[in-house]
């Protein structure tokens, strides 16, 4: 039986607020990088993760001692939590580091309900995924366990679905985390436009899938788009349900590189 949906994660704002500060995103030469709709920005070199990206009291950044590394190398200590198997696997064995395209979906917490829509949307473009020639790899905060009650009741695919219990990936790609970006970040407002599909998306919705530490619910997400070891797409949410676009996504997977 489906439970009802609680909202652990409203953000209480109004429609109206939806004035969003730009993304601190990863820069890539002009010459070579296009800005796309969505705020981020999509290149064909190879992009810096700043030491202080995104960094203030909500958002750790990478640690001071990446010196600004590419994302790649800062990701190589990195491992999550296969859903179906409970295997721990480095993150960045999970694609080909020559000419692998991998779409790595941070999502929030396996118990927030925009996160079931994110995946929702995630599952419904597997195959446009992979006419683009792009892995999907979805990874959440919480353990196993909570990634298999997400799987089980949306459902999502095992085989591309990860659990970050201790939020590793997150803080070295400088994902935002608090209680103002969880709860009162004006660009969560773009929720409201998405009602109808989160309710379809969630009607299988249970808080069990929550983690039990409960800092975890206060983490935001991102979208980062690889080709190898080339950072090709970068998006970090700004506030909850501040997902990615999908459009700009799938295009960065297409992006052909110049040699």
């Amino acid at each position: 039986m489906a439970t009802a949906i609680s909202l652990p994660c409203t953000p209480v704002i109004t429609p109206r607020a939806c004035n969003c500060n730009p993304r601190r995103l990863v820069h890539v030469s002009a010459a070579r990088g296009s800005r796309t709709r969505g705020g981020g920005r999509v290149g064909l070199r190879s992009p810096t993760v700043p030491a202080a990206a995104g960094a203030s009291a909500s958002s750790p950044g990478l640690a001071s001692d990446t010196g600004g590394a590419p994302a790649w190398d800062a990701l190589g200590g990195v491992s999550v939590v296969a859903a179906g198997t409970g295997n721990a696997v480095a993150l960045t064995d999970l694609w080909d580091s020559t000419e692998g395209v991998a779409v790595v979906a941070l999502l929030r917490h396996f118990g927030c309900f925009c996160c079931w829509e994110l995946a929702s949307v995630l599952k419904d473009s597997i195959a446009k995924f992979d006419s683009a020639g792009a892995k999907l790899i979805a990874i959440g905060v919480g353990t196993p366990e909570k990634a298999r009650i997400l799987a089980d009741r949306l459902p999502f695919p095992l085989d591309s679905l990860y659990a970050d219990p201790e939020r590793k990936a997150y803080n070295v790609l400088g994902l935002y985390h608090g209680l103002g970006r969880t709860l009162f970040n004006p660009a969560s407002a773009k929720i409201y436009s998405r009602l109808d599909y989160i309710k379809e998306a969630t009607k299988n919705y249970t808080l069990e899938a929550t983690p039990a530490d409960l800092t975890g619910v206060l983490q935001q997400g991102g979208m980062f788009v690889f080709r190898g070891k080339e950072l090709l797409y970068s998006w970090r949410d700004e506030g909850t349900g501040d997902h990615a676009p999908l459009d700009d996504v799938l295009s960065a997977c297409r992006k052909i590189p110049v040699v």
